[in-house]
Formats: C-alpha cells, structure tokens, sequence
C-alpha cells in the first residue's frame, strides 16, 4: 500500500491529466526472496533488514510511475486477445509443498502421496497477449501459479528469479520482430505451491531441478523460467482473432476492515460464531515452509510455541480482571478467530508474545534477526502507534472485455483459490458480457496467507500465516461477493465508497523506522575487513612462490 500510495500521490501531483485512480490502478508483485527491502510503512515488513529506506522506496515508485508514463506515450490502437494452456504432469515446474494440509480439504476425493505432489497445484496459465491494428504482438501479460523462489533467501544478489528469466527469454525472442515487445509473467494462487523439489540432505531446504550450493539454484531458476516461457509461447501463437477479450473496461475497488469482519452463516456452513480478528503471525510461520527455506531453529520453535500458549492462558486469565471493555473485546475476538494458532507476533495488537515493550522482550537479539530489529525499533519507539502489518485492505475488480481480474492482497493456496474463484463465477458469468474468472493475488497491498478452514487446523507454515484467523476464506468470500454484485450495477450506482480507509503515516513516523548503521552495516565491514586480510596472505604466498 506504500507504495500504491506513493505512485498515485506522483501521478495526482503531475500527470492528474492521465486519470489514474485507486480504483483503476492495479499494482501486482511475484513474491521473490531476492528483491531490496525497506520500502514498507508498516513496521514489521522491514524487519528483515535495516528499516525503512527513502532511496529505495523512491526508487521503486519512480520506476513504476515511469513505466506508466512511457506506456501512456507508446499507446496505440490495438487488441487484447486471451488464450489459456495447462502444463502436463510430467512437466517439473511446480509443486505443493503443503500436502498434508490439502489433503485436508473434502475436494479432495482421492488424498495424493509427497510422490504426486506436482499433481496438487493449478497448472494452468491464462495469458493476455496485446498486438496493434496491423497484428504486430505489443506484449503479453500472463498469471501462473509458482513461487518465484528458486533462489533462497540467503542469495544475497538481486534477482527476478524464475519468472524473471521466463519474461526475458519472451522478449528476447519476439523482440526481433518488435524491439518494444513487453512480457510480464505475473503470479497466481500459489499459496501453497513452490518450484523446489528435491531433497538435498546436505543443504538446509529443498531445491530445484540441480542440486548444489547457490550457482545451482541459479541453473535451477533459469530451468524453471524456460518452462514458463515455453508455455506462454505456446498459448501466445495458439490466439487467433476469435480470442479477442473485447474493448469494455470497467474497475472498482473497496477497502476492508479485515481485522474485524463477522462471516454471515451463508458463508460460513451455517455457523453463526465465525469471525476474523486482528492480524497475527503463528509459530510454525516462524519456523518456516520445509521447502523454501526453514526459519528459527528447532530449539527456538519448542520454546516459542510453549510461550504461545502461556500467552493464551495468561491472556484469558486477565480478561476476568480487565477494566478496558474495548480491550477485553479485542483480546477475545483476537483469540476466538485465531482457533488453534500458537500466536508468536501479533501485528494487529503491536504485541510479541504478549508483551507490547518488545524491547524489553526476553530472548536476546542475537538469537534472531527479526526479534534484534524489533527490539531496536521498539527502544525507538517507532512500534507504539499504528499496527505493524495492514488491517485494512483492497480488493479490487478490473474488469477487461470478457474478463474478471480479481486483485487480492494475499497469497492464496490451491483449493481456497478454487473456492475464491467459483464465488465470483457463480455471480459474474453469463451477466454484462462476463466469460472468464482470473484471480490476481499479491495486489496493491500484503497481509500473509488465505487458506481454507480445514488447512489451517493443521497449522502449517500456510495456517500459520493466515494472520487473519481460520475463516479468513469465508471472509473474503463474503466481501468479495459484495465487490462482484455492485460491479454488475452501472458505475455511478455502485456502493463502494465507505468510510474505510487505510491508515497513513506521518513524515515524523517515517522517520523512526529509518535505517540504522547498526549491525548489518558492521558485519559487511568486519566481513570485507577479513577478505581483504586474506587476500593479503594469498597474494604474500604466491609472491614467496615466485621468487622461489
């Protein structure tokens, strides 16, 4: 949402002639482990290194206000055509690494082994291809459910990853034709579903088709991307004139308080207690996805998750004390939405395990990174006043000729995309000229993981970022069948202005999550201090080689 909002505020300020609105602008990520961070308003999404940097939050919101603007001077008269393709099985390029957690689902008849986990995904891809009056191909855009995680989090070069190299490899082909040709390989519900696949007891996570230490995992990327890029190519050539989407486009969009819905029984199998509460963060997404990357250590993960439930004692034994009515509602809403969850974090409350002076909290900084940084902003101050993660999120629907693209701050898993997908069909197909469904998640905003009620009994990494508790589903289900109706009414009768709004930061805010020169800075000092050093030594034993 920072950076929704950075983009817009530019365009208002200096291209208010282009239009460009909340409603009618639609940012999407991939989701790699190998981008720069430090571009987030909310405190916890940048944890994961030395807070929040101007530069780079500049940089990337002047990047995409310039690619609107040179696509705004390229514009022409053209068409959009779709075309559709699915990977057969024996294809490597994605993978469910949950499968006990879908297994779990009633649509699945038949539960599948680890060995049939390629099985366990989506495999289609949905392509838009753009080609001007003459036919000549402008570019492409497609959705494909995959992780763009080939590459770990501890590469520590940027790099776009496997979807990345997929666009590259498009555009490097049809660029001879066309020297202006864009490929854009977006994400689909792949909540669920990684790229990894082989086990390496070796090395600490799964990895991709070759094995070995980083230089594979780069192989491994370009492999998947050549998958990807073959596939798009193949759909690409298959659109005739008959696949035109059509010229009607339309867009709405509407925030939601998803920290505080109330699920309608209709929505919720009948029961009349389901609920979300404010965002939290379990234990098991702490420890890790056993194929992408594990997280705190085993040790670390018995501890927290036996502090987790002292916590959730501790908490409810205050409730018969508490004088603060507000915060007595808060607390068992928070506990009656998170179900079964061993909460560790809790964004929504601005609490670690249950203390809201994370600076004060009792396991030392240096046993974990994200634990170090918190207690550095929370002495600072910079955690105090607004939640940590999103609360109040968009969803959008842009609609494209024939086409519903339905835009969710989430990552999706399998089967809740499936359910997601077939509410919005059941109430847009075969009305205003609606033919075809596409979710687009990770959309002009983040807040973890949606998976259905029975994956997140289980409470694996997925469950346990489901910060919104275990009807989240069922939540967004709800309100996006609200966004779906008001679409089919004409623009200037449709309900979508509320008095939900996104939260907004103060200069002086900003200014506290800002970047420290503290032990990030030092190590790469220390680190490149001990290079040099060694470098001395080799280059003072060559040089005694070579007198001898």
């Amino acid at each position: 949402p920072s950076l929704k909002r950075g983009v817009l505020k530019e365009l208002a300020i200096y291209h208010s002639d282009l239009g460009y609105m909340d409603h009618n602008l639609l940012l999407s990520a991939q989701h790699t482990h190998c981008a720069p961070t430090g571009y987030s308003f909310h405190g916890l999404y940048n944890m994961n290194g030395p807070g929040f940097i101007p530069e780079i939050y500049k940089k990337i919101v002047d990047g995409i206000v310039e690619s609107i603007l040179l696509a705004e001077k390229a514009k022409v008269e053209g068409k959009i055509q779709l075309g559709t393709g699915s990977f057969s099985p024996e294809i490597p390029v994605s993978f469910n690494r949950s499968i006990r957690s879908y297994n779990q689902n009633p649509e699945v008849k038949t539960k599948l082994t680890y060995e049939e986990r390629h099985l366990a995904v989506d495999r289609e891809m949905t392509l838009l291809k753009i080609v001007d009056s003459k036919g000549l191909e402008l570019g492409s855009i497609n959705w494909f459910a995959v992780h763009t995680t080939n590459l770990p989090n501890t590469f520590t070069k940027l790099c776009s990853d496997n979807k990345g190299f997929a666009a590259t490899y498009m555009e490097d082909l049809i660029r001879a034709k066309n020297p202006n040709y864009i490929a854009a390989f977006a994400q689909g519900a792949c909540g669920d579903v990684s790229a990894r696949y082989k086990i390496n007891p070796k090395l600490p996570f799964q990895r991709g088709k070759y094995e070995g230490k980083y230089s594979n995992d780069l192989e491994s990327s370009k492999y998947n991307g050549q998958l990807q890029f073959e596939k798009a190519l193949e759909i690409s050539e298959g659109i005739t004139e008959i696949n035109s989407c059509g010229d009607v486009i339309d867009s709405g969009l509407m925030y939601v308080d998803f920290a505080n819905i109330n699920v309608l029984p209709e929505f919720a199998e009948g029961r009349t207690d389901a609920l979300t509460g404010p965002s939290c963060l379990g234990v098991s997404f702490l420890e890790g996805s056993k194929m992408d990357g594990p997280g705190m250590p085993p040790i670390l993960g018995f501890f927290a998750r036996g502090m987790a439930r002292f916590v959730k004692l501790w908490d409810k034994i205050k409730l018969l004390f508490l004088k603060s009515e507000k915060w007595k509602q808060r607390l068992k809403r928070q506990w009656k939405a998170q179900g079964n969850k061993d909460v560790a974090v809790e964004p929504g409350n601005r609490r670690m395990f249950g203390t809201r002076n994370v600076h004060r909290f009792i396991l030392p900084g240096f046993a974990d990174e994200l634990i170090r940084n918190l207690k550095i902003y929370g002495r600072k101050g910079a955690l105090k006043n607004k939640p940590w993660t999103p609360q109040i999120l968009p969803l959008q629907i842009v609609k494209i000729g024939n086409l519903a693209i339905v835009a969710i701050p989430f990552e999706i898993t399998t089967i809740a995309s499936f359910r997601l997908k077939k509410t919005v069909e059941d109430i847009l197909l075969g009305k205003n000229g609606y033919e075809k469904v596409l979710l687009a998640p990770y959309a002009n905003a983040y807040s973890g993981y949606i998976t259905t009620f029975e994956e997140y009994q289980l409470q694996d990494y997925e469950g346990g970022h489901n910060v919104f508790g275990q009807w989240s589903l069922n939540a967004l289900q709800q309100q996006i069948t609200f966004l779906a109706k008001e679409m089919l009414k004409p623009a200037e009768l449709r309900e979508l202005n509320n008095d939900i709004v996104p939260q907004t930061w103060t200069e002086e805010e900003l200014q506290l999550f800002e970047h420290f020169e503290g032990f990030y800075f030092k190590r790469l000092k220390n680190k490149e201090a001990r290079l040099e050093k060694r470098l001395e030594r080799v280059h003072k034993r060559l040089n005694n080689r070579a007198l001898k």
